[in-house]
């Protein structure tokens, strides 16, 4: 996630988010959470939807 992201996250402005995923077979990956205060951010994984090319996960983020 853009760093402006993880700011909004960890102040608690962001109810819920979506990521698009699509797999890639060469290459490296890519920490999406790294920098979010789990101590005080849970996240839910709201119903997943799935695609030919992609699968779109949406979280809902609540206060621990």
């Amino acid at each position: 996630m853009a760093r402006r992201s993880l700011e909004h996250l960890n102040a608690g402005l962001v109810d819920e988010f979506s990521i698009a995923l699509s797999p890639v077979l060469f290459g490296s990956g890519v920490r999406l959470f790294e920098g979010v205060d789990a101590s005080r951010i849970a996240l839910e994984q709201v119903p997943v939807e799935h695609s030919t090319r992609a699968t779109h996960l949406t979280y809902a983020v609540r206060k621990r």
